[in-house]
């Protein structure tokens, strides 16, 4: 039986792991100064929703939303190029390739640009409120995406591919009635994400959802899926999940589905899929 493809689904060939990890680690780096111009230019909103931003198909990459001036910054993820937008689309953009380049001529750009439209620069300067994961950039090294092609393009695949799957579940859980949040990306963890809020069984009892993908961290080293529940129920009381899934136990509960399973699944968009839907109304069914 011939499988049909899904044009928005991009098939998953499988790079070498430490290659993958190099460009996760790269690409995390680089959306840093998305976070940084965010906290910095965007009007603070509840939970530091301004500071995370969004995948954007057309470019292959990550937006933020507004700045205060109404410009807004992008990263492409397959070559790691920076670029700040005035006014709709890509008419009338500067770009910045950080390929050769490091955090320092990242900032020094990025201040130009701007600098030249009335914001404060010394503002990117602030400190992070979170820790970033050991790399050679934090201590001056230069990007290298020219050296990570594939690796970055398949890194964006995943990204692309988790919009799309994500995206479904979002809308089903909208069709429940159920409070989704928009699918958003933080760059503390560097996960795309959606998170929908449960219906209270008693007094200050709300539960919640999480749908998303990590693209690796310390307890995965390769990009996962992931639906999370809040607060954490009893594990023996945790629904079964289709092959290609599992419960992970350690620091947080969460249903998984790694990315070696979902490259060498059959049809990898499908199993994803029936992998999302049956771990959210597993997890809902457990809370309610």
């Amino acid at each position: 039986m011939m499988i049909m493809r899904d044009p928005d689904w991009t098939p998953l060939r499988g790079i070498d792991q430490r290659r993958l990890s190099e460009a996760r680690l790269q690409a995390h780096y680089a959306v840093q100064w998305l976070a940084r111009a965010s906290r910095a230019y965007v009007p603070p909103q509840p939970d530091d929703q301004h500071t995370n931003v969004g995948w954007d198909r057309a470019l292959g990459g990550f937006t933020t939303h507004p700045l205060k001036d109404g410009a807004w910054l992008s990263l492409k993820i397959t070559d790691l190029t920076l670029a700040l937008h005035v006014g709709e689309g890509n008419m009338h953009a500067q770009s910045f390739s950080l390929d050769g380049r490091s955090d320092a001529q990242a900032r020094q750009w990025l201040s130009e640009q701007l600098g030249a439209r009335g914001l404060d620069a010394h503002a990117l300067d602030a400190p992070s409120p979170y820790e970033m994961p050991a790399h050679a950039v934090s201590q001056g090294a230069a990007y290298g995406p020219a050296g990570l092609a594939d690796a970055l393009a398949e890194l964006a695949a995943w990204f692309g591919n988790a919009e799309h799957s994500l995206a479904s579940i979002q809308r089903q859980m909208i069709g429940r009635k159920l409070a989704a949040s928009p699918l958003r990306c933080w760059p503390h963890h560097f996960d795309l994400a959606t998170l929908t809020t449960l219906p209270a069984r008693n007094a200050g009892a709300t539960g919640s959802v999480g749908a998303g993908l990590s693209p690796g961290d310390e307890y995965y080293d390769e990009p996962y899926f992931y639906v999370s529940v809040y607060p954490e129920p009893d594990p023996a009381a945790l629904p079964s999940l289709p092959m290609l899934g599992h419960w992970h136990l350690r620091d947080f509960m969460a249903a998984i589905a790694p990315a070696h399973k979902i490259v060498a699944a059959k049809n990898q968009q499908a199993e994803t899929d029936d992998f999302l839907r049956a771990a959210a109304a597993g997890a809902i069914k457990v809370f309610t």
